[in-house]
């Protein structure tokens, strides 16, 4: 009787340990952009596979097939618990990230890496003192590729920007239509096709891969590039703060070791690959115009105030904005020169 008790108490210990190793702990993600974005196809899904290795299978991301809410609502919806994931644009809801001004300067750099890496740094010693972020474990802030003008009308220099209908999606870009002299009309990106077609907006100030992703290519002739870019937007991706503490030190360790910097160098990377595809796609269909170094004057000169604003934004939040806009040139230099070894 007592073999039978001791194979018994066995038995039932193995199950035990069987059932605790394969216990997993599933986080969802709310996606608003397609699946077939790469953002989420190159971006969001790699991250979502790493976590799971890195975390031997203990850890498992489930990417909604809908997104809980609209973008202006992922951040709340991470901090609120109501997905343990969530990504988006801090200008969607304005006035709320006052520090991620600092990525959208514009004349920052081609190389998205540059961009992402040097602001990531940046956001760890001074933005993140400003608390914006309370209430989520920030995985990773970077930004997407240069923003140009596409439009349907030739902008062959400076002047030809003047009065034209320019589609924007953040209060940055939003000001920098206006200094150069054309009209700023708002719109999410997911309408563009449709200002564009309806002439409701003659050109738009979007990345390259953004222009080739939304099928826009055949309404927008002509591309004036500024070297750096004419803005830029901030990102984020967030965990719910609860559900990152809940989580098992050892699985904390190992997801560390994948989020922040190597996060944000891999978001670069994305948006690189993907604007590459973008101005390929463009080729034989889209006339590029490069800024000449007088129309380079010219815009520095217009867009100087715009910067001042901007650092003076990021310093109403408490951080040091001016400081902060200084690192951030440095760091894109950096590893702009890395890039090039």
């Amino acid at each position: 009787m007592n073999v039978i008790y001791r194979l018994s108490g066995a038995i039932f210990g193995a199950m035990l340990c069987a059932g605790t190793a394969s216990a997993q702990t599933v986080l969802t993600l709310s996606s608003w952009v397609p699946a077939t974005h790469p953002q989420v196809a190159n971006f969001i899904v790699p991250m979502a596979k790493d976590i799971e290795r890195v975390t031997d299978g203990r850890v498992k991301v489930n990417i909604l097939p809908a997104p809980l809410g609209p973008p202006s609502a992922a951040f709340d919806l991470a901090k609120n618990g109501v997905a343990d994931i969530t990504y988006s644009v801090q200008g969607y809801t304005p006035g709320r990230f006052k520090t991620a001004a600092i990525g959208e300067m514009p004349l920052l750099s081609d190389n998205a890496i540059a961009t992402s890496v040097a602001f990531w740094r940046v956001y760890e010693k001074y933005l993140a003192a400003a608390h914006e972020y309370d209430g989520v474990k920030v995985m990773a802030i970077y930004t997407h590729g240069p923003g140009e003008i596409f439009s349907s009308k030739p902008i062959k220099a400076y002047g030809d920007i003047a009065g034209q209908k320019i589609r924007v999606g953040g209060v940055v870009a939003h000001d920098i239509v206006k200094s150069i002299g054309a009209v700023p009309v708002e719109g999410p990106s997911s309408k563009s096709y449709e200002l564009l077609s309806q002439g409701v907006a003659d050109g738009i100030f979007f990345p390259y891969e953004s222009v080739n992703f939304f099928k826009l290519i055949d309404l927008v002739g002509n591309s004036y590039t500024v070297p750096g870019g004419l803005y830029n937007t901030a990102m984020f991706v967030v965990m719910n703060q609860k559900k990152w503490d809940s989580l098992p030190a050892e699985d904390q360790a190992a997801i560390s070791t994948i989020i922040g910097e190597p996060l944000v160098r891999k978001a670069g990377e994305m948006w690189n690959k993907a604007d590459a595809e973008g101005r390929e796609a463009m080729k034989g269909k889209v006339t590029f115009h490069d800024a000449s170094e007088a129309d380079m004057a010219t815009l520095r000169e217009k867009l100087q105030p715009i910067i001042d604003n901007q650092i003076a934004v990021v310093s109403s939040a408490g951080v040091d904005g001016e400081a902060a806009y200084v690192m951030l040139k440095e760091e894109i230099a950096k590893v702009e020169a890395e890039s090039a070894q």
